[in-house]
């Protein structure tokens, strides 16, 4: 519940929440439900049968008729002033065409004990390395900037443009940030907007780790997200910042011992380097 309380407790006061249970399996729909009989303007959705997250993502943004989206994930937790920092940056931004804001994030384990933050800091918790903003298409191609996709708020004119998440992937936030930066700008807040909660489940551990079915689904979405970017590189220099993303997945599968994935890379890379050379 703290994830939810968090979306409620905000310091702006005008707040639309969508709840999606994914078909969960424990009693998480009935705890739910319990809850929101307090909130009858809170609208939940109850999948039938697991559709993951992208899916159901989907199916709320069609119910949002707010003008910005956070996607909020069961385990996360949003400070009490993280939504109207991020309607300020949106309010006083420098760029013409602003699609998304992000902060950074306090990570937390699964007792709530914090440990670190996503973006280092420094003693006054401001982030040490200095984000690049505005059109950033080239640094998210290279792998050079991350973004922290818990902290984000985002356009819902964005997404509709977009036409949400692509329901083929596994997880969401490259394809969005790559497909995103290509049309709009992005900008960041130097403050820490949310607490990430970081457990043996979560998206992120996944990536890493051998002869794991599910970390296997992963790798092979990201695979489809870079031949999906190359169809929107324009110049030599984007298809030449792609190449270090496909180096580091290739290293990446190397160590997870996924060699049939590191063999389309491969054959990636060749075919890639040809268009390089003919452009």
């Amino acid at each position: 519940m703290q994830s939810l309380l968090s979306a409620l407790n905000q310091d702006y006061p005008f707040i639309e929440l969508i709840i999606v249970d994914d078909f969960s399996t424990d009693n998480s729909r009935e705890v739910i439900k319990n809850w929101i009989a307090a909130y009858p303007e809170i609208q939940f959705i109850e999948n039938e049968t697991n559709l993951g997250s992208t899916k159901s993502f989907n199916k709320a943004l069609k119910l949002a008729n707010g003008e910005y989206i956070i996607d909020l994930a069961c385990d996360d937790i949003l400070l009490p002033d993280c939504v109207s920092l991020q309607l300020k940056a949106f309010e006083k931004n420098r760029f013409e065409n602003l699609g998304i804001v992000y902060g950074n994030a306090e990570l937390i384990n699964e007792k709530g004990d914090s440990y670190f933050y996503f973006f280092p800091v420094d003693e006054s918790k401001k982030t040490i390395e200095k984000r690049e903003t505005g059109d950033i298409y080239l640094s998210v191609l290279s792998g050079g900037n991350s973004i922290c996709s818990v902290s984000s708020m985002v356009k819902k004119s964005v997404f509709d443009d977009l036409q949400g998440y692509d329901e083929n992937l596994a997880y969401e936030d490259l394809d969005l940030w790559i497909r995103a930066s290509r049309k709009y700008d992005f900008d960041y807040i130097d403050e820490i907007l949310i607490k990430k909660r970081i457990t043996t489940t979560s998206l992120g551990t996944h990536f890493h780790i051998k002869n794991d079915s599910r970390s296997r689904k992963i790798n092979y979405s990201t695979y489809l997200i870079i031949k999906k970017a190359i169809q929107l590189n324009r110049t030599k220099q984007e298809d030449k910042a792609i190449l270090k993303r496909i180096h580091f997945e290739m290293f990446l599968n190397f160590k997870t011992s996924n060699y049939k994935l590191l063999s389309k890379y491969i054959l990636l890379e060749i075919k890639h380097r040809f268009r390089i050379l003919f452009k």
